[in-house]
Order: C-alpha cells, then structure tokens, then sequence
C-alpha cells in the first residue's frame, strides 16, 4: 500500500517584531496612554487624594478624612443649590433641547427648500465655545440694552432677565439648549442618512403611517446615535461652566457644581481638598448617569 508522501503544509511562522516595529509601537501606544495618564488619570486620582486632605496649595498637606464631605453636605450653603441647576440642566437638554434637535434633523432629512442652508445656520452655534454663547446672552438678555428687552419696548420697566434669580438659569438655559441643539440635529442627521430605505418602504406596504414608521421602524436604527446624544448631553449638563462665568462668574442664581469647584480651588480661599471633594462628588454623578446609561443600552442590544 503506496505511503501518502504529499508534503504538509508549512507552518506558518509567528512573525517577530523588529526594535523598528517596537519602537513605533511604542510610540505610537504609549505616548498616546502616558499622555491620558498624566493630563486626566493623574490629576482625577490626586483630586480623590486631595479631597480627604485640608491644603491651602502652599503649607502642609494635612489628613482631614471625611470632613471635607461632612461640611459640603450640611455645612455649605451653596452646594445644593448648585446640585439642582445641574439637574435641571441635564433635565432641560435632554428633554427639551435633544428632541427638537432630533425633530429639526427629520425635518431637513426629508427634503425641505433651502435644506443645506438650515443645516448650516443651525449648525453654527456649535463652533461657538460657551464663553462666547454667554457674552451672546448677555447681548440679548441684558436688562438695559438687551435686544430683548428692546424687542418688547419695556423701556419704563424692563424685565432684568439676567440679575432675577428666577429668570436668569432659564435664559441661560435657552442660550445652551440653542448651541446644544444643533449639536444633535447634526448627528442624528448623520444617522437619518444611514437607515436603509428598504425598510421605510416595507412599513409602507404594510400600512403604516408617518409617525408609526418613525417610531417603530426608524427610530430603533437609530438606537446607537441615541446612547452618542445621551452621553453628550449627560457630559454637556454636568461640565457647565463657561456661559454662567461669562454671565456674573456663577453667582446669584447661576451655581453649578463646576463654579464651586473653581471658586475654592483658584479662588481667595485656596480650599484645594474641600475643592476636590466637590470635583469628586461632580466625577461620580457623572459617571453615575454615563455608566448606567450605557449600561441599559447595551442591555437593550443583547434582548434585540
């Protein structure tokens, strides 16, 4: 009986990283994780650090402990005030300025006159930083000479929409949600442009309205533009600083967590670890939404 002599296949053989390969690896690997160690690991841990701590960023660093939490929750008038306007900023964006960004992108998605110019004007607040939306506030909701006011000709009694503590976080709010808007219509826009026709056309056939193949068929696709909106919305909400600063630097009925955080660490007082114990309770309410969010949406793809 004849041998079977067909010669085996080679074995391919791992291929070994030259020092060259190495060495790129390294740089372009390592450099990137060092630099994300040292500008935001670094500091994040030292803040955690800093906050059980009692330093004035010049004298000794002193253990404190917990002291630094036991004075913000019941001895500092101004943190939970600053909590709810955090809250309600999030509350505002995600359910006021998100959906009418998302309602503008089916709207220009379909077709309307003039669609790319709408585009680009509702686009345009977004390469504006927050500093600059504020001083455009200040311009239309100033009580003197605000357009606004200007507007409703309330020369003998103008409304001071931004000095009134129970007006001026929802002018502020409107001035975000109109640069945070277009944000979103841009993305889900992105998305719109992706779902595939076919299915439309399937909803159709089957007799399905507008509203239900938008919200039964076209939507759903849109399931991983919707967790890129909330992670930015939740990330826009709670880092909040710039527009309030620019308005009167965060006071009297503009604070937020992240004025807190500055006023006591840069501010007169130099309170670095009570400073980082607020930065710290801002870190973990905002990892608290992200990671649960993405928590539910991906529990969501794994029941699909």
């Amino acid at each position: 009986m004849p041998l079977n002599t067909a010669p085996r296949p080679a074995r391919r053989r791992a291929r070994r990283f030259t020092r060259r390969d190495l060495t790129v690896l390294g740089v372009l690997l390592g450099l990137p994780v060092l630099l994300d160690v040292v500008i935001v690991w670094g500091p994040t841990l030292a803040s955690v650090l800093l906050s059980f701590t009692s330093w004035d960023g010049i004298g000794e660093i002193s253990w404190v402990g917990t002291e630094n939490y036991e004075n913000l929750f019941t001895n500092y008038p101004a943190f939970w005030p600053a909590a709810r306007h955090n809250l309600l900023w999030l509350a505002f964006l995600g359910l006021v300025a998100a959906p009418f960004g998302l309602l503008l992108a089916v709207l220009i998605d379909r077709g309307v006159r003039f669609s790319r110019f709408y585009q680009s004007t509702l686009y345009m607040p977004v390469v504006l930083s927050l500093a600059v939306v504020g001083f455009i506030a200040q311009l239309v909701f100033s009580r003197d000479q605000g357009a606004l006011n200007a507007i409703l000709a309330a020369g003998d009694d103008p409304t001071d929409w931004l000095g009134d503590p129970d007006l001026n976080i929802w002018m502020i709010l409107l001035a975000a949600a109109w640069r945070h808007t277009g944000y979103v219509m841009i993305l889900y826009l992105a998305g719109l442009k992706a779902v595939d026709p076919s299915l439309k056309e399937a909803a159709a056939i089957d007799g399905a309205g507008e509203a239900q193949t938008f919200f039964r068929v076209v939507l759903p696709t849109l399931r991983p533009v919707n967790v890129i909106v909330g992670v930015i919305t939740v990330i826009e909400s709670l880092r909040a600083f710039d527009i309030v600063y620019a308005v009167n630097k965060g006071r009297n009925g503009l604070e937020l967590l992240s004025v807190l955080v500055t006023d006591n660490i840069i501010g007169e007082a130099s309170r670095i670890g009570f400073g980082s114990a607020i930065a710290v309770v801002l870190l973990l309410v905002s990892m608290g939404f992200v990671v649960t969010f993405l928590v539910q949406e991906m529990r969501g793809e794994k029941n699909r």
